[in-house]
Formats: structure tokens, sequence, C-alpha cells
């Protein structure tokens, strides 16, 4: 099926597509259609790679109090003044302070408190002297067990000591809307004390994967029977995207069946298989009957077929049964949908490199190009740009290389844009 400017749907089922939308074109439809989605509450331990919804404010300093940065002595920085190797200098020691259990009382001139790295400063103290720079000799241990220890070098103030909300300051802004949180993230909110935190919602994808061919993941292929593996790519590139899967099991090329599927309780509809122009791609007509069918043929290979639209509230997206071409495909526009609707950026989650081919890649001039590459000796050496069939292509290949419509594709040497995988 294809939508005509008519708004009549034609049928293109073993008649073949008479036009192709461009990439740009089926974008700028599918950009029309994404917002974000609303917030929910998460635990603090659930909230890596979610999209933080609202800023996060400090109630709080950190640290809340002055700290040790260093296991030592806590004491008054002029009671060092002078002191060396050739000057040991007499330290009075009064007492500890240990983390979670200060010293109970103040500091003055000569004396100092023993002190481990993290434990609140003591009163009156400014400074501490580094453990290896206090001499256990000579050490004296009076009748009432006050020890002194003698100072081997001079501080100065400040020195040593982690001051209050050197940190975090009480009322900064931590984290701004938007924000992937990372595992560090993690841990300075809950340095903050947060329990919680507000996340945009995830989408829920259904996945429907048809073909009365398939053999659920994981089994051995037999006979005229293919095993499934559009299945579990796209569960993982929908996860990896930020959204949560619901994939109870195969489809059969019966409209019952895709239809049922079609209207599931989910934001994202993807349809792998049944999108083309076979007689059993039954999705594409179902999808214009029930709602809008919006793209139904894209001038890029792989994934000409490629189709998406709505019914109801729920995006779907028709992507071929080829294994290349359903990843081609959800690259472009199922896998962008899903970000943005969990507040994450639209663009490619791939990091990207400059080199240069060792041999052309050819193309069209009408039709963009998703062309499989691998790094090899220094250069971007083509692995395949058709073969929509070749799963392999993409695990042999390190990314991928997009000649755009425009183009008749790239000389050997030519310097490329290339997209890594990994």
């Amino acid at each position: 099926m294809r939508p005509s400017v008519t708004g009549i749907i034609d049928d293109v089922r073993m008649r073949g597509f008479a036009r192709r939308q461009t990439v740009e074109a089926a974008l700028a439809w599918l950009d029309g259609q994404l917002h974000v989605l609303d917030a929910e509450p998460v635990p603090l331990r659930d909230a890596a790679g979610r999209v933080l919804a609202t800023p996060i404010i400090s109630d709080f300093d950190v640290p809340g109090f002055d700290r040790a940065t260093m296991d030592g002595y806590a004491l008054i920085a002029a009671s060092t003044e002078g002191a060396s190797t050739y000057n040991v200098l007499p330290i009075t020691v009064v007492g500890d302070s240990l983390p979670g259990r200060p010293f109970d009382g103040s500091v003055l001139e000569g004396q100092a408190v023993r002190v481990m790295t993290g434990a609140p400063m003591p009163q009156g103290a400014d400074a501490v002297l580094p453990a290896e720079w206090a001499a256990a000799e000579p050490a004296i241990t009076t009748a009432d067990g006050v020890q002194s220890i003698g100072a081997l070098s001079a501080v100065s103030p400040g020195k040593n000591v982690g001051k209050r909300g050197e940190d975090i300051v009480r009322g900064a802004a931590l984290l701004e809307a938007g924000r992937v949180l990372r595992p560090q993230d993690l841990g300075v909110l809950s340095s903050v004390g947060c329990s919680e935190v507000n996340v945009i919602r995830r989408p829920r994808v259904r996945l429907a994967i048809t073909g009365n061919e398939l053999l659920p993941f994981g089994s051995r292929p037999r006979g005229f029977h293919i095993t499934d593996a559009n299945g579990p790519m796209l569960a993982a590139l929908v996860e990896r995207d930020g959204g949560t899967v619901d994939f109870p099991g195969l489809l059969p090329d019966n409209e019952e069946a895709i239809l049922e599927a079609l209207h599931a309780d989910a934001d994202v509809i993807l349809v792998s298989g049944g999108s083309s122009v076979g007689i059993e791609d039954l999705a594409p007509g179902l999808v214009a009957q029930h709602g809008e069918l919006a793209v139904h043929g894209i001038a890029m290979r792989p994934s000409s077929p490629t189709g998406f639209g709505r019914i109801g509230n729920r995006l779907v997206f028709l992507l071929p049964g080829n294994p290349v071409s359903s990843l081609c495909g959800y690259d472009f526009f199922a896998g962008r949908a899903i970000r943005a609707l969990c507040g994450r950026s639209k663009q490619w989650p791939y990091r990207s490199m400059r080199g240069r081919l060792s041999r052309k890649i050819s193309s069209p001039i009408g039709r963009l190009d998703y062309a499989r590459v691998r790094l090899v000796d220094g250069l971007v050496e083509p692995v395949s740009v058709g073969g929509a069939s070749l799963l392999s292509s993409t695990t042999r290949a390190d990314g991928f290389v997009i000649v755009d419509g425009d183009s008749e594709g790239f000389a050997a040497g030519s310097e490329v844009e290339v997209w890594l995988y990994a």
C-alpha cells in the first residue's frame, strides 16, 4: 500500500511502487508526530539510563562539614611554623576524630587531634599535618595518657582540609532536565538525599514479527523454515534506545493476528515482515484501513519497502523482513522516534569518524544508500551496499557510510564519514 496525492490508498501488492518518497520527506512527517512522553517517579536505584524530567536542586551542602582529606593530625597551622626535620616541634595530641565520630572539644595552639580521611575537623583546627610529616619519636605519653608527636614540616591554613559545600552548595542546580542519567549521576543524587527521581516514561514498544516461514529465535533452522533474527535484534535496539519491549511471539501471515498486534497497548508498534509488495504483505493495507499510512516506499537501499503511520495514538513502523533492511529502517526511522519519545536525542547513538575509502562506492542519483564498511589498515573498505538479507554483513562491518540521494557515490581515496556500530 502507498498513500496517493488524492488520498486514495493504492494497493501495490504484486505491482511494485510507482514512486518512492525521499528520506527527507519521510523524516519530515515523522518528526511532526514526535513528542516527549509524560514523566514518572522511579527509585534512584533504577534511574540509570533514564532521562531526567525535571531539574535537580540540592537541599544540602556536600560535604555538610569541614573534613580532613588526609590521615594525620588536625591542628592550628601556626603550631607548625618553623618545623622541619632539623627543628622538630612538639605537638600534644588531645583526642581522635573518626568518620562519623567527631572530636568533642576545641583545639588550642600546640595541640592536635588525630584525624582520619573524611572525618570532621575539630573546632579550632584549620589544617591537617599528614601522618608522614609527624615523628613517632620523640613520641611521649604522659602518665595521664596524653601523647605528643613531633611536627617535621610546616603546613599552611586550609592545607588538607575539605571545606563545607566545596563539592555541592545548597541551592545549586545539580542536573538539568533532559540529561540521560549515568551511574555517577546516581551517586551525586544520593549524596543530596534523593531516593527517587522524576524521569521521562519509557515508550512501550510492541514487536510484531510476521512470517509463516519463521521459527522462534534460538531454534535450529530446519527444512524450508528459517530462524527469526529480527526479533532479538530489534528488541536489543529498542532497549538501547530507551524503550521497553513487548514481544509475545511470532505472528502468522494473517490479517486477524496482525490487526490484533496493531491495536496492542503500546506507544509504538514495530512490524517486521509483510511490508513490501508480495501477496502476503498485509500490514500496509491494515494500517491504511484502520489508521493513517503516511509513508510506504522510500528511495533508499536497503529498506525501500519501509513504511509508517498511525493507528490511534500509536506510531506504527513497517520494517522489511530482510534483516539488514530491518536494521536500516529501524536506525533511520523507528529508533529516532523511540529516542525522541523518551526524551533522548533523535540523532543516531553512534560515534563517527573520518576515513579514506580503499575502493569506490557507487550509487544512483535519487536514492540514499546505506553502505556497510570495515576499517582495514587505516582505510575504509566497503563490505556491502546491497544484500538486504545478509545480516552477517553487519557483523563483519565496523560501521556504515551514507551516500545521499544527490550523490553518485564516492571514488576510491575519497574521505568519508563513517558511523561506527560500537
